[in-house]
């Protein structure tokens, strides 16, 4: 009994994954009828979806309002920064899902040809994307679950925040804060029966489509792996020989960060780590307080590159041939969604869920993708974190404030400073 209690959350997944398979395998009936705890966890996922981008984007956005003359120039730099290494990631989840085609050969036992024919006929166009963005009520869009115009709105809603007299503006930032902080702790109670409904979505996949569909998702993950790692040795390296980062130094300093995030699958629980090896590096404290902070909503890499195959891969896996136009535009749709939300374990499958409901996609391809998610989270956080990392170094080159000695004095093998 003591040792089931040591277990963790991924590995808790892990063993759901494990009697899942068993009990789809042994007993299909049964596997299939167990669909409905994935369907409930699913809707559960769903739930936070409003609450939680809503309160982050406010926060994030006018939570600066005070140091944006200082910070200014720092803040458009990084966020300049994030857009196009978020962007990049993207494109090469893109290719790479395009390019090995995981989701083929998956079943979905609720994608028909009906739902194909029904989301030709919905296929958004670039017109139609941009007016839907805009809410005519943003009780409509919280009711519908419409991700993109949440977001607008937020963001609107932020910036009137930021320009609001010092009471209301006091008021509803610590509401909008305390409303994040209050969704967080919602997607863990989520998260806490996350293990159960992946079991039965493993049960009820296995049940009706065979043990054999577990080949195809480990093709999902050695896809997303081999983008990651393609990633971060075509672009992040080349980031960093551009903006001159002691490559060796760094890694010194970030790979004990680096494996706490991949070991917990939380950046959150590295973040403290983060911040003071990256002061030690040579980066001033004010910009790691600003950057990495920010990079946690803003720059997600992994996760964003995670997006890009695991979007595709659904609409692969529903039998649904999506013409780059549409693979460009749900891009499009997840670089926009994808800021504001904090690196919380699996906080992704929020953002895809509204991603897939945006345009049409089966949400029964999330209760799939869960029975390998823990896997990838692992590696997809990892990278979140090296990222955000080396953007406070980039950032600290840019603005001509990087410490070269105390870099220097970590690659002579002196005990950096507590």
């Amino acid at each position: 009994m003591s040792l089931l209690k040591k277990l963790s959350l991924t590995q808790w997944i892990i063993v759901a994954m494990i009697v899942g398979t068993l009990i789809g395998w042994q007993f299909p009936e049964i596997g299939v009828q167990l669909k409905l705890l994935s369907t409930v966890f699913l809707r559960m996922i769903k739930s936070v979806i409003v609450p939680l981008l809503f309160g982050t984007l406010v926060v994030g956005i006018a939570g600066h309002g005070d140091d944006m003359s200082k910070v200014g120039r720092l803040a458009w730099r990084s966020i300049l920064y994030f857009e196009i290494v978020t962007t990049l990631a993207l494109a090469v989840g893109l290719v790479a899902v395009n390019f090995s085609k995981p989701g083929v050969g998956v079943s979905l036992a609720t994608a028909s040809a009906d739902a194909a024919k029904d989301f030709v006929t919905k296929t958004p166009t670039l017109s139609s994307v941009l007016e839907h963005t805009v809410p005519q009520s943003f009780f409509e869009a919280a009711a519908t679950n419409e991700v993109l115009q949440i977001v607008f709105f937020s963001v609107l809603f932020a910036v009137a925040v930021a320009r609001a007299p010092e009471r209301p503006k006091k008021f509803m930032l610590e509401f909008c804060e305390s409303l994040s902080e209050v969704m967080f702790k919602f997607v863990g109670m989520v998260m806490a029966f996350a293990p159960i409904g992946i079991a039965g979505a493993i049960a009820a996949t296995v049940g009706a489509s065979g043990i054999g569909v577990l080949l195809t998702l480990l093709k999902l993950v050695a896809t997303l792996y081999a983008a990651l790692i393609v990633f971060v040795l075509l672009v992040l390296v080349p980031v960093a020989l551009i903006a001159r980062v002691p490559l060796r130094q760094f890694w010194a300093q970030a790979k004990g960060p680096w494996l706490l995030a991949f070991s917990t699958a939380s950046s959150e629980a590295a973040l403290p780590q983060a911040m003071k090896a990256m002061e030690q590096l040579g980066v001033p404290k004010r910009i790691v307080a600003f950057v990495m902070p920010t990079g946690y909503s803003f720059n997600l890499d992994g996760s964003t590159l995670y997006l890009a195959v695991a979007s595709i891969f659904v609409a692969q896996a529903a039998g649904i041939d999506m013409p780059l136009g549409t693979q460009l535009l749900m891009m499009l749709t997840l670089m926009l969604t994808s800021k504001g939300v904090a690196a919380v374990p699996r906080a992704s499958l929020v953002i895809l869920s509204g991603a897939l409901a945006q345009f049409d996609l089966p949400l029964e391809g999330v209760a799939i993708i869960l029975g390998v998610d823990a896997v990838m989270d692992m590696a997809r956080t990892s990278v979140n974190l090296l990222g955000n990392c080396l953007a406070t170094v980039v950032m600290a080159r840019w603005e001509g404030e990087f410490d070269d000695a105390a870099a220097a004095r970590i690659g002579a093998g002196e005990p950096a400073p507590a």
